[in-house]
């Protein structure tokens, strides 16, 4: 079957490539107008009291001056309703992106510290789940995502709360500022979320070393590496992840908002591509960085002028390294091809 270059391919059908949505903050879908929305709705002041003055805050030097806002703006979700509205929002636009399972982060911890409590983060998000397939033909997993640069007790402590709640998450990772915050530092966690049966990512590889890779899979047993741009900077670790085919859930246009890369046509990811490795294309916190996993994929279209087979193996890759179900891989699959043979 001959493909057709990308280029002369409807914008519209580029969009709906079917696929599987890996590495989404839900924290990060806050788009500014829910914002002060919210704020509005809670009687909370921001300190940036405007949609003008909110958005000239979203220019970034590097991961913490990221952060620094996204953990300011969670200040606005307070109740159940909240987390839902938040959620059915980021739902709504990954369908226009063309995305037919999402695999969902939340930050507990970071709203447990603002003293609201853990059942409303989880029953809030879990409301717009539990809807998701039916409202938006969007299959769903939800991942309580732990904070490195908080301690391990922490952690521990707010799964247990999650596995005495019977929260409905499908397993747990690990995000936030990693320099400095190895994958060492958080054992005890992962074990006991293996023991629990959930099953494990954790970001690495994003500004921390490319050894952070090898100690998340090593210590940690992770079966799927968030980021892992930096695994390029060592050939032997290319060259395992290679051979084990480990999932890296790469956020192009996170990468050069957090200046990981200077450009996007500095990024790694057709390195990666090329040298085997089992890669996908992801939007991080799309709120801030520039577009949800649909612009994610038209600027890589758009830079590297790949054609559609390429588009298709990064679709492909994120449906087959999801914890969805097989029956719903083969069904995604099946619609993949299909989107595959409406391009010739």
């Amino acid at each position: 079957m001959t493909q057709a270059p990308v280029e002369n391919v409807d914008p519209a059908a580029v969009a709906a490539l079917p696929k599987a949505e890996l590495h989404l903050h839900i924290e990060g879908t806050l788009e500014p107008e829910l914002i002060l929305a919210l704020a509005a709705r809670n009687g909370i002041t921001l300190p940036f009291p405007t949609l003008e003055a909110l958005r000239e805050q979203y220019e970034f030097t590097d991961l913490q001056s990221f952060l620094n806002l996204y953990y300011a703006n969670m200040a606005v979700l307070i109740t159940e309703a909240d987390f839902t509205d938040m959620t059915g929002a980021y739902l709504a636009r990954a369908k226009e992106s063309g995305v037919r399972h999402a695999e969902i982060m939340f930050d507990p911890q970071a709203h447990v510290a603002r003293g609201v409590e853990l059942s409303t983060a989880v029953n809030g998000i879990a409301a717009a789940l539990a809807t998701s397939e039916a409202d938006f033909g969007i299959t769903t997993g939800l991942i309580a995502a732990f904070l490195r640069d908080e301690s391990e007790e922490s952690a521990l402590a707010v799964l247990e709360q999650l596995l005495a709640m019977n929260a409905p998450i499908i397993g747990i990772g690990l995000d936030s500022a990693e320099v400095g915050n190895p994958p060492s530092k958080f054992i005890r966690l992962f074990k006991r979320a293996a023991q629990a049966g959930l099953r494990l990512v954790a970001h690495a590889g994003e500004e921390g070393p490319p050894s952070y890779i090898e100690d998340a899979l090593d210590l940690l047993g992770v079966e799927r590496i968030d980021h892992g741009i930096r695994a390029v900077e060592d050939k032997y670790l290319v060259k395992r992840l290679v051979a084990e085919q480990v999932p890296l859930t790469v956020c192009p246009l996170s990468n050069v908002r957090l200046r990981t890369v200077d450009t996007l046509a500095a990024h790694p990811l057709p390195q990666m591509i090329t040298a085997g490795l089992n890669v996908c294309v992801n939007s991080d916190d799309p709120a801030y960085f520039g577009g949800y996993v649909g612009a994610n994929f038209a600027a890589l279209v758009a830079e590297f002028e790949w054609d559609s087979a390429t588009v298709e193996l990064l679709a492909a890759n994120s449906i087959r390294s999801s914890f969805a179900s097989d029956e719903r891989k083969q069904q995604l699959l099946g619609e993949l091809a299909a989107w595959s043979a409406a391009q010739d």
